[in-house]
């Protein structure tokens, strides 16, 4: 299995619920104000050596991880054209 992208949703849903069960003793033990998972795939989504796996991180107020996307705001036409792609992929 290379990744996420190859998973079946079976499997998918059993690495969430063992991730669910991972993040509540991380919470229990660490005693953090939240946590943020992450995955990656494909060499674009900065994955270097292709597998999966999923990050769980302990958050604390001020810890300095910062979540940053730059800014594109696309045209709303863009949004929903990408929609109507992404709602006829799942078809």
């Amino acid at each position: 299995m290379r990744n996420l992208l190859d998973m079946d949703e079976a499997l998918a849903g059993e690495c969430f619920r063992v991730a669910t069960r991972i993040a509540k003793a991380v919470r229990k033990a660490t005693g953090c104000a939240g946590l943020n998972l992450f995955q990656a795939n494909e060499a674009a989504g900065f994955q270097t050596v292709y597998h999966f796996h999923l990050h769980v991180l302990p958050r604390h107020a001020g810890d300095g991880l910062k979540l940053v996307w730059p800014t594109r705001n696309p045209p709303r036409e863009a949004l929903d054209r990408m929609a109507g792609e992404i709602r006829a992929a799942l078809a």
